[in-house]
């Protein structure tokens, strides 16, 4: 028998592909439909084709996670004794954490189901920290508890250029999308605990960027340094991408940026030259 642990998470998360090797973790791909059919992410559909999608005037729906894609995931991993850890993107988006609650019913393994609450970055956050407190020789216990601690200084602010895809998925009413594209107007939205919040709202990406410099006052005004930034996006203008950047770590060397495409899952929420804004902080931030 193993004592060892093994971590899994789904293809919404935003790790590198050398992040996956070097901490052995499982990603198990969820699935999107674009134009009435039905594509695996990362396995028959790719980020740059589902933004080509999307400028082709697409819009994307989440499928249904399948429940037995997860059961064979821990099952296998399992079946040398090792214990099992899926860290799972928020349930406010998707359905992945009830499908990998049921598969872990169902599996011959012994696995333990984290909500993240979070996803893309956010998730990948957790999901590092799950992978080498593993390789450490941590328990589940104390890995839980690790993740907990992650979620309370992560932060995921959504600045959405088009409430297209928010609106078909039934995310805001179509009476609120209409009356906002016609005005032009550009929102923030925020993943809380148990909601996908609207905080923020102008007429221009003015309005976005002044959201993203009182986030940066909000970290200075409570000592909260931010150890981590991305900044995922759905092609977003790279000018954008370096004001928003600038406004949060300036030339701060030290601090881990990345700046990728979000996965397809993601898109389907907020459609193009959407930005996530996913910060770690030292310490939880209040809310602002």
């Amino acid at each position: 028998m193993s004592d060892s642990i093994k971590i899994v998470t789904d293809s919404s998360v935003l790790l590198t592909a050398d992040e996956i090797k070097d901490n052995d973790i499982t990603v198990i791909p969820l699935s999107v439909e674009v134009n009435g059919k039905n594509y695996v992410d990362e396995v028959d559909i790719t980020r740059p084709q589902l933004v080509e999608a999307l400028k082709q005037g697409f819009i994307p729906k989440t499928s249904q996670p399948a429940l037995g894609n997860f059961i064979e995931a821990f099952d296998r991993l399992g079946a040398d004794g090792s214990s099992v850890i899926a860290i799972i993107l928020s349930d406010v988006l998707s359905g992945a954490y009830a499908s990998a609650t049921k598969a872990a019913e169902m599996s011959t393994a012994n696995v333990t189901v984290i909500n993240s609450k979070s996803t893309d970055r956010g998730e990948a956050f957790q999901v590092l920290a799950a992978a080498q407190d593993a390789q450490a020789g941590k328990s589940v216990t104390e890995i839980v508890d690790h993740c907990r601690d992650i979620y309370s200084r992560t932060s995921i602010d959504v600045l959405i250029d088009s409430l297209d895809c928010l609106v078909a998925g039934g995310r805001v009413s179509k009476m609120t999308g209409l009356l906002t594209k016609l005005a032009n107007i550009k929102v923030v939205v925020e993943l809380h605990d148990s909601s996908l919040d609207v905080v923020s709202k102008g007429r221009s990406s003015k309005s976005l960027l002044k959201f993203v410099t009182k986030k940066k006052q909000a970290h200075d005004d409570n000592h909260n340094r931010i150890q981590a930034l991305s900044l995922s996006n759905v092609a977003a203008d790279e000018s954008m991408l370096t004001k928003v950047k600038e406004l949060l770590i300036g030339d701060q060397d030290n601090v881990p940026y990345i700046a990728e495409l979000t996965s397809p899952i993601i898109m389907t929420h907020t459609g193009l030259k959407a930005i996530g804004v996913i910060t770690l902080s030292e310490k939880p931030l209040p809310n602002f």
